[in-house]
């Protein structure tokens, strides 16, 4: 399980150093700064490359910027553009960057946009509606009002590759582009077991009664704050029925159709359903299932069968 977006190449968080202000300020001027507009997109070159500048350039202090960590001790911070006299040739949006970017860049992007988009929804407290100021290098949000602390949300879910033991099971949501299928996904509800989500979110969205399941890997989806936990599971062969609102549509698929869908990426038959992208974790929990499929079978790989 690999080759998503998110995942590889993280900065040292470096936990130890957002309350020392004295060090943060230090290293400013040799800083890398991402700075991000009211949209959540990164500042960019011509060419569509990160154009993160140095605190030097920027001047001043950290001051309300977001301490991200450290990559081969230089300091990461994010910001927002609204608050600077600084501009670049072009925005680039995370699932862009997360495509065409090294995976450092893109991993610093997204841990960027979270905390950003946290801290822009995290105005007021919500026991008391006191102004909230945000502490420990931005990663702690404390009201001024009851002195409640409330810190960076993530939403987990579960992302779901279901078998009956020869087919795959996929489903459409309604606004995807055209010919789009993947995997299941839903989020975790208070009080229940990630086993038992990947068991309800299957059953409620496509009728399909789950036997088992097990974790295989998790991806950062910060769209704005999810993290999606990505599972494997064997369930019984029901006939997929979908209720047309989270899902318009459902099957069950052959290996030889998700083969013929993965080659699609090279050569777009204009036919077949098409997979998601491989940013997605939920890619690579099919390619997973495929190339389990495919080798129980002794059938061939994507890359070994021509188009």
């Amino acid at each position: 399980m690999s080759g998503f977006a998110f995942a590889g190449d993280p900065l040292d968080r470096a936990d130890h150093l957002r309350d020392d202000a004295a060090a943060l300020a230090a290293m400013w001027p040799q800083a890398r700064i991402l700075v991000l507009d009211q949209e959540g997109q990164a500042y960019a070159d011509a060419d569509g490359s990160l154009q993160a500048p140095s605190g030097a350039e920027l001047g001043g202090g950290p001051g309300a910027a977001i301490f991200l960590g450290l990559k081969q001790d230089v300091a990461w911070f994010a910001v927002a553009g609204d608050a600077l006299a600084y501009t670049a040739p072009q925005r680039v949006g995370l699932r862009r960057a997360a495509a065409a970017w090294p995976a450092f860049e893109s991993g610093a992007f997204a841990l960027a946009r979270a905390l950003l988009h946290w801290q822009s929804r995290t105005r007021y407290c919500g026991i008391c509606a006191g102004a909230i100021e945000f502490r420990r290098a931005g990663y702690l949000g404390h009201c001024s009002g009851c002195g409640a602390d409330q810190y960076p949300r993530v939403d987990p879910a579960v992302i779901v590759a279901v078998s009956d033991g020869q087919r795959l099971l996929l489903g459409r949501q309604p606004g995807w582009p055209a010919r789009r299928y993947s995997v299941v996904a839903g989020f975790v509800e208070p009080g229940e077991t990630l086993e038992q989500t990947v068991a309800r979110e299957v059953l409620e969205e496509t009728r399909v009664r789950v036997r088992s399941s097990r974790y295989l890997a998790a991806q950062p989806w910060p769209f704005p704050g999810a993290l999606m936990l990505g599972f494997t599971a064997q369930a019984e062969p029901d006939p997929p029925q979908v209720d047309g609102v989270e899902l318009e549509d459902a099957r069950w698929f052959s290996a030889e159709e998700i083969g013929a869908a993965l080659r699609r990426d090279q050569h777009d038959d204009g036919q077949g359903i098409l997979l998601s992208p491989a940013i997605s974790i939920a890619r690579s929990l099919i390619e997973h299932w495929y190339a389990g499929a495919v080798g129980s079978r002794g059938a061939e790989s994507p890359a070994q069968t021509s188009p």
